[in-house]
């Protein structure tokens, strides 16, 4: 859902917070899929954090820097109201976001 629509062009308020929300969802998932690889492979994973470094040195994910960001983003998503705030971090979720996630999920198809 989150690529369909942060490709698409967000042209309206409602649909940025909707592929704002979409991204939420989707970072949130990502990052547990991650701890749960990662745990089977026998890694003790406490947090979010500590399955995106872990992630990054087992080389399930190719830019820790993107993922800490997109964490760092994550939480105060809801309480941006500055409109060009909104739009910037529409196009970074497009742009830089949803890219990492996308590699992630190739590669761990891959495994199959």
């Amino acid at each position: 859902m989150l690529e369909k629509y942060a490709n698409a062009g967000a042209k309206n308020e409602l649909e940025r917070a909707g592929i704002i929300q979409f991204f939420e969802m989707t970072f949130e998932l990502s990052w547990k899929l991650q701890k749960d690889y990662l745990e089977a492979q026998g890694y003790v994973i406490e947090s979010p954090r500590d399955a995106i470094k872990q992630a990054y040195q087992a080389e399930l994910i190719d830019d820790g820097h993107v993922w800490m960001d997109a964490l760092a983003k994550r939480n105060p998503t809801t309480h941006i109201y500055d409109e060009e705030m909104v739009k910037q971090f529409v196009d970074e979720i497009a742009g830089t976001y949803l890219p990492a996630m996308k590699h992630l999920y190739e590669k761990l198809s891959e495994e199959k």
